[in-house]
């Protein structure tokens, strides 16, 4: 090795050693997106969870709460910021909407197990908490308004508890095996609890377990996780008690517990069962005292869950499992992405890149070895919920900067199809359910396959996977498929007969795009039947609709259409759509914003909106505020254009102008929303995450990217840091520069790829002249306070660009 070759290699390793050091996560705040717009309460925020957990675990342990407005309660993620606290437990979600899910495997630590508490009766003993919440990464902190503190710390199937009691306190914890996330009365996938048994160690130390439980947002079938528990101290008493399965609220005389010995079963009659575990009694000691305990799950067996907890919580000691936590984030998630963390550094922009990666990657859970239902080589995962919001954006960031779990993911999707029949669009606790929208694990595929991944993926199975989704009809069900293939296959379209109608066709337009391009490597005689019912979202365009209520007048609109053909325009407002859910015409968003959502043909959008000039008068249009006519509900709060950026559909509109070459104006909205609604606050994202699903758009927008699914393109933006360097395709890396950016200065004046002057607003993952997200290189933007059109060559592809006879009742 000659001495040149010497000097770059110590050049390097000195470079990378400060990257090696930095401890990314004390610039995480894990409380974004913690509340709404309503100061104390969570509804209108990001629905996070918040507590202890690692990258992808399948532990999140955290605090249950409960809101005193049912009207807007948000339990979803265990966490609401004021809510009072009913347990604490090992598995949550995070982000999501809809109705609770987990919540299970619990403990809560009690001063007081006499009158009026009623341990089979939360209402009896949940608390307030006092003083200010703490967290970091891989750790939570609250206090009790009875005393008692509460730390939690936790590992991927397990999880380390300690309770800080007061002096001269009564020391209880309880283990309540029919505990769960309680949904407000009324809900529709309300969760249940079905069976569970526990025991207790002669010496009371240890506990096992199980417990079963069903329903939840994706009103799954019933799931079991057995627990392993054990004490750092030898408990005065512990026995069990069973009680009735009862409701939360209940009328008459309230069930009493009835406690025995060592173990109990829910028997024949469901009854619930727990533990309570006790220590001194009031003033043995004057000093105040803790109890901690470790604690393990696992979804195949108690032995396995006593395994967990014994090899990954290592000591008694929180702190130790705090800092493996972190060890963990910083070296597998957040140094894939670096900045400088220099005294010049913003630190806002610090705490809102590494917060979005930490929420990015708080799910799906990595269940590998740990799946009940089947045995299998491939991996297994599961909490994907849903792909019809992390699709967008999410999954294409993973295979930039975690291609490992990425592959990983995409193989457990499949071999769900395997043992199941359908890839999920959603899946948790072991199930299948619901789908929003299209068949979404054939976009996630897709896109996949047209960035060249194929390492141990079976895509010959892939694309069967894919094509049962286009072809078999899940007979009206939402559990999985395309619920109105029917309707599509009959007439190329979703009639109204069918709910969401329009937003189902946009989307079964977009999986069948999908398809058609793992078919050009997979089934090259499918190519052209996929690419024409990709074009299904024209069949109901209505060039006449005129826009309602808005300076200018718009028209031509998707609109509903019966089955004869027949437009159901009289009276219809495009930018309504009711309450824009399951029922509705179009779900989570207006058929005014549904008109922009086709990526693989956005050339046809543009012609079919009145050319360049007609086009971008509209998409000017609905950046403006007050323009939305329609309720937004949680997904979106204080937004008051129809451009809604806490709703997934709209994710990619603001880099639309790029397809009319004025990138300038692309960076103008994303820019501005990111700015507007993206903080680091516990109000600090526009609606509720969705599994991190806004928190990716959010990194994409510093990035200075964004990717179009499904194809290997990625539009370019505007980066919000001067130097990054990412982490990609396992060990290579891609710098990103921007010269002159300042908060005045991010307009685009020009761009190098590897170099090279580059003339166009887009780039591909791996063209033969870039290679960029195959082999590295760089990308150097300059910026400049005034807006310039930039770019001189073609604009970015519309793959799936054909034109249809809109009154034709037949495609295929």
């Amino acid at each position: 090795m000659g001495w040149s070759k010497v000097a770059v290699l110590v050049t390097a390793m000195l470079q990378l050693a400060p990257a090696q050091q930095t401890n990314y996560s004390q610039y995480v705040n894990p409380f974004i997106g913690a509340e709404g717009p309503i100061p104390g309460y969570a509804y209108g925020g990001g629905d996070i969870f918040v507590g202890g957990a690692v990258p992808f675990g399948v532990v999140k342990l955290g605090i249950d709460t409960w809101e005193d407005r049912i009207d807007i309660a948000t339990p979803n993620g265990g966490y609401t910021p004021k809510g009072v606290v009913t347990g604490i437990s090992m598995m949550h979600e995070s982000g999501t909407g809809g109705c609770p899910k987990y919540g299970v495997i619990s403990q809560m630590p009690l001063t007081s197990v006499v009158s009026p508490v009623n341990i089979l009766n939360e209402t009896t003993y949940w608390q307030k908490r006092v003083g200010t919440d703490q967290a970091t990464v891989g750790h939570f902190h609250a206090d009790l308004e009875n005393g008692i503190g509460i730390s939690l710390a936790g590992a991927r199937h397990a999880g380390i508890l300690r309770y800080d009691f007061p002096a001269g306190a009564e020391k209880h914890v309880l283990v309540d095996v029919s505990h769960f996330l309680a949904d407000p009365p009324g809900g529709f996938c309300t969760q249940y609890y079905l069976d569970g048994s526990i025991s207790i160690s002669d010496d009371g130390k240890k506990y096992t377990g199980y417990g079963t439980y069903a329903g939840g947002f994706n009103l799954g079938a019933p799931y079991t996780v057995h627990f392993c528990g054990e004490f750092e101290n030898t408990p005065v008493e512990a026995k069990t008690f069973t009680g009735l399965n009862t409701t939360r609220v209940v009328s008459g005389l309230p069930p009493q517990p009835t406690f025995g010995g060592k173990s109990a079963e829910a028997g024949a009659e469901g009854y619930r069962v727990g533990a309570l575990f006790s220590w001194n009694a009031p003033n043995v000691s004057a000093e105040a005292s803790a109890v901690t305990s470790k604690l393990g799950i696992s979804f195949i067996s108690q032995e396995k869950a006593c395994k967990f907890k014994d090899e990954e919580i290592v000591s008694w000691d929180e702190q130790d499992t705090v800092r493996a936590a972190q060890d963990e984030w910083n070296k597998d998630i957040f140094s894939t992405v670096q900045v400088s963390t220099g005294p010049e550094a913003n630190q806002t922009l610090l705490t809102l890149l590494y917060s979005s990666l930490y929420f990015m990657h708080l799910m799906p859970s990595d269940r590998t070895g740990e799946n009940p239902l089947w045995e299998s080589d491939e991996p297994s995962w599961d909490d994907f919920y849903c792909l019809w919001d992390t699709f967008r954006n999410t999954f294409s960031l993973s295979h930039l900067i975690q291609p490992k779990a990425y592959e990983s993911q995409i193989r457990g999707l499949i071999d769900i199809w395997r043992h199941e029949g359908y890839m999920p669009d959603a899946r948790s606790g072991n199930d299948n359910g619901l789908t929003q929208g299209g068949s979404n694990a054939d976009n996630v595929l897709a896109d996949a396959y047209v960035k060249g991944l194929r390492g141990a993926i079976n895509w010959v199975d892939g694309y069967a996977a894919m094509v049962k989704d286009a072809e078999v009809s899940t007979n009206g069900s939402n559990k999985e498929g395309r619920g109105a293939l029917d309707d599509w296959l009959t007439y190329g379209y979703l009639t109204v007969n069918s709910e969401r109608s329009i937003s189902r066709t946009v989307e079964y337009s977009a999986n069948d795009f999908a398809l058609s391009q793992v078919a050009r490597g997979e089934m090259p005689g499918d190519v052209e039947k996929y690419l024409k019912r990709s074009a299904g979202w024209q069949l109901l365009w209505d060039e006449t609709v005129p826009s309602v209520n808005t300076t200018p007048v718009f028209t031509g609109f998707l609109t509903p259409k019966t089955a004869n053909g027949t437009f159901e325009s009289a009276g219809y407002n495009p930018a309504t759509c009711g309450i824009c859910s399951w029922p509705s015409i179009t779900y989570e968003g207006t058929p005014f914003e549904y008109s922009f959502v086709v990526p693989h043909d956005v050339e046809s959008v543009i012609q079919l909106m009145g050319g360049i000039d007609g086009f971008e008068s509209r998409l000017d249009y609905i950046f403006l505020p007050n323009t939305s006519q329609t309720s937004l509900g949680a997904n979106g709060v204080g937004i008051t254009s129809i451009m809604n950026i806490g709703n997934e559909p709209d994710f990619a509109t603001p880099y639309l102008y790029n397809y009319i070459n004025k990138q300038w104006k692309s960076v103008n909205q994303s820019r501005a929303l990111g700015h507007q609604y993206f903080k680091n606050a516990p109000f600090g994202v526009p609606g509720n995450s969705d599994s991190g699903a806004l928190n990716s758009w959010l990194i994409w927008q510093m990035l200075g990217l964004y990717p179009v699914v499904t194809q290997p393109v990625y539009l370019l933006g505007s980066p919000w840091f001067s130097d990054i360097n990412m982490t990609i395709n396992v060990d290579k890396t891609l710098r990103i520069t921007a010269d002159g950016l300042d908060k005045d200065n991010f307009y685009v004046q020009s761009v190098k790829i590897n170099g090279e002057e580059w003339d166009r607003n887009w780039i591909e993952h791996d063209a033969p002249e870039q290679r960029l997200m195959i082999d590295g290189g760089t990308i150097e933007f300059v910026l400049g306070s005034e807006p310039v059109v930039w770019e001189k060559g073609d604009v970015p592809p519309s793959p799936g660009h054909m034109v249809l006879n809109n009154t034709s009742k037949d495609k295929n």
